[in-house]
């Protein structure tokens, strides 16, 4: 038997406490629908000023919707949304010179330099030429591309790329900056550089929403989180209150279980969140794995293959869970 216990959750990161008094966006039940299909379904929350907040949900959730009717691409069907009091309905022009958007897919010319690039996005905003240069100049050290500032983006590497189109979304110096999929494609190195300049906009002041796939990211960097499925919020709120407002708070985990092996005597037991089972992996939601301890023994000890491990709830568990995905209760797969 190989048994591995991990650290419990550790307190939440510093800047999680901190609660700035203006809300730079405040969305109140913003709708979208496409004839019945309704792609957002009365969404609401706030994202207040020197914090990030974090969109989770799988593709297809919605969240590329919510983004375009914040960004004013997309008119709502029906609620609001107000960027420092400004109507994304009503006000976009007034709005559009108040956010910067960064999306998944490079907004870059690959042809142009990467002056040259900034240079465009921020004649579009009606920036002054003088502090136009300027601010070139201040972006381009920020994102530690000042040495290519002339090179066509044709040659930069990925994430360069990335780095340079989060630089795009800033040239105006909005106060409120969304991120799709910031650091999608990018290698470790630059996955990290990026985060930091999200960090540093974020303790300039910046209110930034902000999307990705990678539930270690939104852990270690979002203030507030809220997971999106099928158009709706389905859990919202800090990264402390939504891991502690679940039925369980620990994984047991076997390794090496055979499809033939029996375990309904350990999956019946009471106070079992509930159950999953891929593969050769079955993993038991509880409030409490001391508890188990004494099946979970006559188990092991039956089979000494198999492997434990009991671990701390994670965001990516609590994703799955309230998404209804990759998880079984009573043994019948939740739809």
């Amino acid at each position: 038997m190989k048994s591995m216990i991990a650290n419990p959750i550790d307190d939440p990161p510093a800047h999680s406490s901190r609660r700035p008094a203006e809300v730079v966006l405040r969305v109140d039940s913003l709708r979208k629908h496409y004839g019945s299909n309704e792609a957002v379904a009365g969404v609401s929350f706030e994202a207040r000023r020197g914090e990030v907040f974090g969109l989770l949900g799988l593709n297809g959730a919605g969240k590329s919707t919510l983004i375009s009717m914040l960004a004013t691409l997309r008119r709502p069907s029906g609620g609001d949304a107000l960027v420092l009091g400004h109507s994304i309905r009503n006000e976009w022009r007034a709005v559009r010179h108040l956010i910067g958007v960064a999306p998944q897919d490079n907004a870059l010319y690959p042809q142009l330099s990467a002056a040259e690039n900034l240079r465009f996005f921020g004649s579009l905003y009606d920036v002054p030429s003088k502090k136009l240069e300027s601010r070139i100049a201040d972006l381009l050290g920020f994102i530690a591309l000042q040495d290519r500032s002339n090179d066509l983006v044709e040659g930069f590497s990925g994430g360069m790329k990335r780095r340079l189109n989060l630089a795009a979304a800033l040239v105006h110096e909005p106060e409120l900056i969304m991120l799709d999929e910031p650091t999608s494609g990018v290698d470790p190195q630059s996955r990290e550089e990026i985060l930091d300049l999200v960090r540093s906009l974020r303790n300039d002041g910046k209110s930034i929403i902000y999307t990705t796939h990678y539930m270690e990211e939104a852990e270690g960097l979002c203030d507030e989180l809220a997971i999106l499925e099928k158009g709706r919020f389905v859990a919202s709120g800090t990264l402390h209150d939504l891991l502690h407002d679940v039925d369980f708070s620990e994984i047991i985990q076997l390794k090496g279980v055979a499809t033939r092996d029996d375990l309904s005597t350990l999956t019946s037991l009471p106070g079992i969140g509930h159950w999953e089972r891929s593969e050769d992996v079955m993993r038991l939601y509880v409030s409490r794995a001391a508890d188990y301890m004494e099946p979970l023994e006559k188990i092991l000890n039956a089979d000494t293959s198999l492997e434990l491990k009991i671990t701390p709830i994670s965001l990516e568990n609590l994703f799955f869970h309230v998404t209804g995905r990759k998880a079984h209760a009573g043994g019948k797969t939740e739809e």
